[in-house]
């Protein structure tokens, strides 16, 4: 071991390593404490050429590589297992904007790069990134990319995938491969940039990315909807879809339960409307031109819901302030549940025709299964992707004397639905550890089996990001 931290030593300098277990500690545990991993040493290289010397060096001595962005997993991806031996390679000193090029809308970044400075950068150049989401503030670049992040504004510009013109990534074998192309067009054989999008760092260590920027909304209008049902939920989404198109930059979806544990737990959070609402939705029109035109089509088209009786009540942001608000709200869910309870994240999607269906058909299972069970729904309605949580108060969950069997059940019965409904059991979170079992359960033998060769072709001996996503 003393011979392996010399030599990593000597290829990003001493305050590269890490090896202590206080300075390890961030990097070892996920961020919602679910998982507690192990490795000999958390290595921080600063530059590409020191991310392959130390890949090639743990390949030549057998030791596991586990890359890691900014720690925000939700399904424990970026973190070792508890008996782990291997090294973990953070990213986070490598965050270097290396271009801007605004006449063809695009950046390129480091993989270390966090979300919301890659935003401020895009912004102060005239220009959008559209990739936003609850943890943008600490979550990294590369981290993005490994797992073809969401967010809230995928209904307007797509997941990450589709934001990405090129990249850089550093291979299991320690050669580099450098596809940092601006191009929308490059028809010259297979576009190897989608081999590591959502890969999860199991294929290769992602150094850089050159990002498809957009252009810049200068105005945006926010509104905070009561609809009457999630069934009118969906029948507004087609009318704002129909009415406002490429204006419609989000259309987010909480049930009351949510919307009540984050007044309930982040205190200088304020309802726009009555939270004994069932269902509340956000959405957010943004555009280059003229304001006052999109105020008008937008107060139509509510004028128009209410009439049809889609509509309870719906509140429009009148300023910067009210906007932020709103958007305070809906990224505050998550601190919120970890306050509540022990919650079961889901991260399902199905057809937006069958969100409602899905709905009606999971919670009574649910809650007649567990009497104590509280069902919070928050998600990104617009592209069918529902973040479904069953929620137990901890007093609640320390009663139960398996709790794995509890989770493992809830699992079943929420995933078995969505599946039957042409959906997925993941739908922005990725599979890290979490779901590894659902890979087996529901993936064809073909797929998993296509997956195996891409894996083996790549990482014949398996050091990068092992026991992560393909079951064995």
């Amino acid at each position: 071991m003393q011979a392996l931290f010399n030599d990593l030593v000597g290829i990003v300098g001493e305050t590269g390593v890490l090896r202590e277990a206080s300075d390890m500690a961030p990097y070892v545990a996920d961020v919602r404490g679910f998982y507690q991993g192990n490795a000999q040493y958390v290595v921080r290289p600063r530059s590409t050429d020191e991310v392959a010397a130390v890949v090639a060096l743990c390949v030549e001595r057998s030791v596991p590589v586990q890359a890691q962005g900014g720690n925000t997993s939700l399904c424990g991806g970026s973190v070792p297992f508890a008996d782990a031996r291997g090294v973990i390679l953070s990213l986070s000193r490598m965050r270097r904007i290396r271009e801007i090029d605004a006449a063809n809308h695009s950046m390129t970044v480091e993989a270390g790069c966090v979300l919301a400075e890659v935003q401020r950068a895009a912004i102060e150049a005239d220009r959008f990134y559209p990739v936003s989401l609850g943890a943008e503030g600490s979550c990294q670049i590369g981290g993005n990319i490994a797992t073809n992040a969401g967010g809230t504004g995928v209904l307007r510009y797509g997941n990450t995938r589709e934001n990405i013109l090129g990249l850089e990534v550093v291979l299991p074998n320690a050669s580099v491969w450098n596809g940092l192309r601006g191009l929308r067009k490059d028809n010259t054989g297979f576009d190897l940039k989608h081999l590591f999008i959502g890969s999860e760092g199991l294929l290769g260590i992602i150094t850089a990315a050159t990002l498809r920027l957009h252009p810049l909304n200068t105005r945006h209008i926010a509104a905070w909807l009561a609809p009457v049902s999630i069934e009118a939920a969906v029948e507004l989404l087609g009318l704002f879809q129909s009415s406002l198109g490429p204006q419609l930059t989000a259309f987010e979806v909480l049930n009351s339960a949510q919307l009540q544990k984050v007044l309930k737990h982040m205190p200088d959070r304020r309802s726009p409307l009555d939270p004994a609402h069932p269902w509340h939705i956000l959405t957010e029109l943004g555009c280059t031109t003229d304001e006052a035109g999109l105020q008008a089509n937008l107060e139509a088209l509510l004028q128009k819901a209410m009439s049809s009786g889609l509509l309870t009540d719906a509140a429009v942001a009148s300023n910067e302030t009210q906007r932020a608000a709103m958007w305070n709200i809906r990224h505050s869910v998550t601190d919120a549940i970890k306050a509540a309870g022990r919650g079961i994240a889901h991260d399902i999607a199905v057809p937006v025709s069958k969100i409602p269906e899905f709905v009606r058909r999971v919670t009574p299972v649910l809650e007649q299964r567990f009497a104590a069970i509280q069902i919070v729904i928050v998600g990104h309605l617009g592209d069918g992707n529902l973040h479904f949580i069953p929620l137990f108060d901890f007093d609640v969950w320390e009663t139960f004397p398996d709790p794995q069997a509890v989770i493992d059940e809830v699992h079943r019965l929420t995933y078995g639905i969505a599946m039957e409904l042409g959906g997925t059991f993941s739908a922005e979170h990725g599979i890290g550890r979490y779901l590894v079992a659902e890979m087996r359960q529901y993936k064809s033998g073909v797929e998993l089996s296509l997956m195996r060769s891409i894996k083996d072709a790549l990482d014949p001996r398996g050091l990068f990001n092992p026991q992560k996503m393909i079951p064995e």
